[in-house]
């Protein structure tokens, strides 16, 4: 292992215990201790690296999940929200909240104002090592409860809020029990806003009935499939399809069939932290 990259790997464990900490008291002195930096320069070091502070950095990733909290835990009160984001008082939590996305936590908890700079890391980092262990299996057809996303990415979670709300009233995909998928047409890196295609889906048993919010009724076709698993982010997965794409395929030989990339989200975020996420994605082959 070269000298750089075991610095990287040391800055790449400050970063994973920033991830699995975001509910303790996260001093830089603390942090570089864990990464053996100097105290003195890690500050400086980590900004270089990333080109952001690491307090900046730290509430980024609290102000990000507080979102998700706040729209996707609704009997999570906010004082307990507060407290989680590294605040001692709901009114200093309120005024960061505010400043940083431009409503208060309680107004985006009533109707949710994405701010697509959240969803984005400010530090091209995978909380995990980058495993490019891929499988072949063979799937049965599963049947799917479908919301179609059409439009920009940024967009996307108003999109997912509507169908865990679908999902709440219906009673036909349970969040808790029923696998959760999302298929994956286009690349955002390369795809206009507006041309943008993502299926939010929940697996059912039954047809899905005409409905209020637009769910529909598709299928996951049975097959064979490559599957990689990616831990960690879901900001840092693309890097995992573009392998898949890229270099995987060209090398194995393997066919693609006529059905898009499919990400499998085997546990969510905020139920989870960031760093545990677990996600198999799959890519359909002849």
């Amino acid at each position: 292992m070269t000298t750089s990259h075991k610095y990287h790997e040391r800055m790449r464990k400050a970063c994973d215990y920033i991830y699995q900490n975001l509910d303790k008291d996260l001093s830089v002195e603390h942090i570089s201790d864990v990464a053996h930096f100097s105290q003195f320069h890690f500050h400086r070091q980590f900004t270089a690296m990333y080109g952001i502070g690491v307090y900046k950095f730290i509430q980024h990733l609290r102000l990000k999940r507080a979102c998700y909290q706040l729209a996707f835990n609704q009997d999570m009160k906010l004082v307990d929200i507060a407290m989680a984001a590294g605040y001692q008082n709901h009114e200093s939590f309120c005024r960061v909240f505010k400043k940083a996305l431009g409503i208060t936590p309680s107004a985006f908890r009533e109707a949710p104002q994405w701010n697509s700079q959240l969803e984005i890391s400010p530090v091209q980092y995978v909380a995990k090592e980058l495993d490019m262990d891929v499988k072949i299996v063979t799937i049965d057809e599963e049947k799917i409860a479908v919301l179609e996303h059409r439009g920009s990415p940024d967009k996307l979670n108003y999109s997912v809020s509507k169908f865990i709300e679908w999902r709440k009233q219906s009673g036909l995909s349970p969040v808790n029990t029923a696998k959760t998928y999302g298929l994956a047409y286009d690349d955002p890196s390369v795809t206009a806003p507006e041309k943008f295609r993502f299926d939010i889906c929940g697996l059912v048993k039954s047809e899905v009935p005409e409905n209020d919010f637009g769910v529909i009724n598709k299928v996951i076709p049975a097959g064979r499939c490559a599957v990689i698993r990616h831990l960690g982010s879901h900001d840092a997965i693309a890097e995992k399809v573009c392998y898949l794409y890229s270099q995987w395929i060209p090398e194995s030989g393997e066919q693609l069939r006529d059905f898009p990339c499919f990400f499998h989200y085997l546990n969510l975020f905020p139920q989870v932290d960031e760093c545990d996420l677990i996600t198999d994605i799959y890519l359909p082959i002849e």
